[in-house]
């Protein structure tokens, strides 16, 4: 089996839910748990952290997994969605798993594969956790794919439990309110197990609170010694007198300021609590150079420079609302905005975030998925004058760089397939 054949076999077999949505959702740890058998129940020889959320997960586990590789330990890292290679969401130290590893797993397992039909996410996870432990990695960090309580990462026993925030998305999964949301997020806290909470909200602090007390790290109170979960926000700030000496991070955008404070609380909990060493001119080297050391990509990042073309991969409204206001920061004469989004997100509530005005033309266009709007749908929604639709990911892009000038800007965002897209054009050329 080639690597081509054993990617295709995972796409036909068990269609991802960033491609399919819904249809790809499989609730529930019964299958994972009888896959993980089969496979050696390597979720129980992981020391992990587990990172759960509604947005800013994935750039919190890269952050905490850069600051650990800076002090020297060796860590796998566990993410998704992809981007451009499926290999994105398995690395260690920064490095992909190879493609003789992905097929000799599908080689070695069809079998079983065939006769339990895991989804998509139940196989990649697997395939995680064994290439870890084979690998001998000294800490893997996690991200769940979706929710927390039911998803496929749960089968953990985590050394620490970080939850990034909680928002509306994923609603028909998850549930309609912030309390139902965060009650399924707040699953992957464990008994006896520490845990942080990057950003306390009046809705949902209590549904946290109780989860805590239900596993036994909440003290007489949050002040107190015996206590063992953090809200991050309350934390005192990464850049104290203390650690002024604090980087300025490879991650530009300005919502990264929350994700590197859950990310810091979480490596001083680690320090103090999971018998981890972490010297603090680590997690300064980390967050320096974060993607030089994880390979993470399309955080506002910047593509080419004249014109100034930045892609970001916030999908939702909870993400899109820094997004917004970081392109309303933008000091460029003309902003050309090639947009487009996927069925299952608050459009309408993105459209009411997005900058208004002379300087911002948006290009709407349809992302590569089943589950896309369509440019028009998405132009329909916007309301406003001054835009365009164009279907093909890839005129829109041409139609923005034919028309802005050396010294406008360029933005590409609101759907992972479009950033994913301009990543692999990019990574050719300046020119799409």
């Amino acid at each position: 089996m080639s690597y081509q054949e054993a990617i295709t076999y995972l796409y036909n077999a068990r269609p991802p839910f960033h491609e399919v949505g819904a249809a790809a959702y499989k609730p529930g740890l019964e299958n994972t748990l009888r896959l993980m058998e089969y496979v050696g129940n390597p979720h129980q020889h992981l020391r992990a952290i587990h990172v759960a959320g509604t947005n800013g997960k994935g750039s919190t586990c890269h952050l905490i997994a850069a600051a650990l590789q800076a002090a020297g330990w060796r860590v796998g890292l566990y993410t998704s969605p992809h981007l451009v290679d499926l290999r994105e969401r398995i690395r260690i130290n920064g490095r992909p798993i190879p493609e003789k590893n992905v097929t000799a797993f599908i080689e070695q397992h069809r079998a079983f594969l065939d006769e339990l039909q895991p989804s998509f996410f139940e196989t990649m996870t697997a395939m995680a956790f064994a290439y870890f432990v084979a690998e001998e990695v000294d800490i893997a960090v996690v991200e769940t794919g979706l929710g927390g309580r039911l998803d496929s990462t749960n089968v953990l026993t985590p050394i620490l439990s970080v939850i990034t925030n909680i928002g509306m998305d994923h609603m028909e999964f998850l549930g309609r309110t912030l309390p139902q949301i965060a009650r399924e997020k707040a699953g992957i806290i464990k008994p006896g197990v520490p845990a942080v909470i990057g950003e306390s909200h009046p809705q949902t602090l209590n549904v946290f609170l109780e989860r805590a007390q239900e596993c036994g790290i909440l003290g007489e109170g949050l002040e107190t010694t015996d206590c063992r979960i953090w809200f991050a926000d309350q934390c005192g700030y990464m850049r104290t007198r203390r650690l002024r000496e604090a980087p300025e991070c490879e991650l530009k955008g300005n919502y990264q300021e929350h994700n590197m404070q859950t990310a810091y609380v979480a490596l001083q909990v680690l320090r103090n609590y999971g018998a981890i060493r972490i010297q603090s001119s680590a997690i300064r080297d980390g967050f320096a150079h974060v993607c030089t050391l994880t390979g993470l990509r399309g955080r506002w990042e910047t593509l080419s420079e004249q014109p100034l073309t930045i892609c970001d991969t916030g999908h939702n409204s909870h993400g899109l609302q820094y997004v917004a206001r970081q392109l309303k920061e933008l000091s460029n004469p003309h902003i050309w905005i090639v947009f487009g989004m996927v069925n299952d997100k608050d459009t309408e509530v993105v459209m009411r975030l997005l900058p208004y005005g002379e300087r911002f033309h948006y290009i709407f266009t349809t992302p590569d998925t089943k589950r896309a709007r369509t440019a028009q749908e998405m132009q329909t929604l916007w309301g406003k004058s001054g835009s365009v639709a164009i279907d093909d990911p890839n005129e829109a892009l041409r139609y923005a760089q034919a028309h802005a000038a050396s010294e406008d800007a360029i933005f590409i965002g609101g759907s992972n397939y479009l950033v994913g897209y301009a990543l692999s054009r990019f990574a050719h050329t300046d020119q799409v």
